[in-house]
């Protein structure tokens, strides 16, 4: 199986292709390691962290830069089955981050502090997903 921690380089190129100033949606999907995976000499690397309490570091180090930038969360869940989809594939957690649009991202990931905090992310996670959405309306059918 293949894991995905970062953009490739196409990925994230066709990330920055698209429109800059209309809000979008980001699809979390996340496995983490049974034991975080740090750097060698990274503060946290001999504290014997599970993957899920070093992606809990991760949001508390990049949640204040999430915020300023405007962002927030407005959907959040555990996972429980695989209806459609592999059978062997399993999350952990979801969650979908709105930003008000794709330059606040920008400006997240390329903040000094974010980018010191992201290690704690990378350590957390086995694999993971990141899928950029268009937020449209939603409603009481498909």
């Amino acid at each position: 199986m293949t894991a995905y921690i970062d953009p490739s380089r196409a990925n994230f190129d066709a990330f920055k292709a698209l429109p800059r100033d209309e809000p979008i949606h980001m699809l979390n999907l996340l496995l983490y390691r049974d034991r975080a995976e740090y750097p060698e000499g990274h503060e946290h690397a001999d504290k014997g962290w599970s993957g899920r309490r070093a992606y809990e570091e991760y949001g508390k180090t990049s949640g204040p830069i999430f915020r300023r930038v405007g962002g927030t969360i407005v959907w959040r869940g555990a996972f429980q089955a695989m209806v459609t989809g592999p059978e062997d594939r399993r999350w952990h957690d979801g969650f979908v981050a709105q930003y008000p649009n794709s330059a606040a991202f920008f400006e997240m990931i390329k903040d000094a502090d974010y980018q010191q905090a992201v290690v704690n992310r990378t350590a957390a996670l086995a694999d993971s997903r990141l899928v950029r959405f268009k937020p449209r309306e939603g409603g009481e059918g498909f």
